[in-house]
């Protein structure tokens, strides 16, 4: 697994969904890192970490990959930030793997209930329809479900940058690797749990995500009752790309509060 830290002070963890990597932090990380030690990582499966057949790219196998690589960096309580399926992982590592973070913020993120929809359930239905794919439509599949994610569209060169660790034929076989092994029994399995989470939880929603709806936002807060939820208008589900200040501004709103 690939990683990187930048800044000094107190810790904080920036975990990242798919089909993503630790770019998509690209503005936030040094916005952070100016009061902050900022940690980015890429997933096993994804961005420069390692690809290959064979890999165990589940929820449960990154939630320990997770646990971990907190423990061979020596953080004991970080705040750590999660989105998509970033937050079932920092979730199912602090509620299963017996991880332990100083506060939590789950944005735009996968943590429960029917969320194995849409490409999601096309590619665990239909893996042999995908695996078939001319590498033009591969290309245009994801592009399209990247565009998706963000309301206000990609800068320039943004798209090219998501786009090429799943180019060519390794990055295509990567591509459907590890969505053919993400799947919603690994969230089931801590559910029940998410009422007992005492750590301050901040949850924030652009509330115009079409990948994952505000239902999903307000299904979670429903189950964390002490939970702060907060939306962002005119954002998409990458609040990274079409929200970074307003993101950054409740991240050190969160940290000025909580460390005083």
């Amino acid at each position: 697994m690939r990683w990187s830290v930048l800044g000094r002070g107190d810790p904080i963890v920036l975990v990242h969904g798919t089909p993503y990597s630790s770019y998509l932090w690209r503005d936030i990380a040094p916005a952070l890192s100016r009061q902050r030690t900022v940690y980015v990582f890429d997933h096993l499966g994804f961005g420069v970490s390692e690809k290959h057949e064979g890999q165990d790219l589940s929820l449960a196998a990154q939630a320990q990959n997770f646990t971990r690589l907190l423990d061979h960096w020596g953080l004991s309580s970080p705040s750590v930030v999660a989105h998509d399926i970033g937050g079932a992982i920092a979730l199912r590592a602090l509620l299963v793997e017996g991880a332990a973070y100083r506060d939590l913020t789950l944005f735009d993120a996968v943590s429960g209930g029917e969320w194995e929809r849409g490409l999601f359930r096309l590619i665990l239905n239909h893996p042999d329809v995908f695996d078939q794919l001319p590498s033009y439509a591969h290309e245009a599949l994801v592009a399209s479900h990247l565009r998706n994610a963000t309301q206000v569209g990609f800068r320039p060169g943004v798209l090219d940058a998501f786009l090429d660790p799943w180019r060519g034929p390794d990055g295509q076989a990567a591509f459907y690797r590890q969505y053919s092994q993400i799947h919603q029994a690994d969230t089931v399995e801590y559910e029940p749990l998410l009422g007992e989470l005492s750590l301050p939880v901040h949850i924030i929603w652009g509330r115009q995500d079409r990948i994952l709806p505000p239902e999903y936002a307000e299904w979670l807060h429903e189950r964390v009752p002490h939970a702060r939820l907060s939306w962002i208008e005119g954002a998409g589900h990458l609040l990274q790309e079409d929200a970074p200040a307003q993101l950054v501004g409740h991240l050190l709103a969160d940290m000025h509060s909580r460390l005083g």
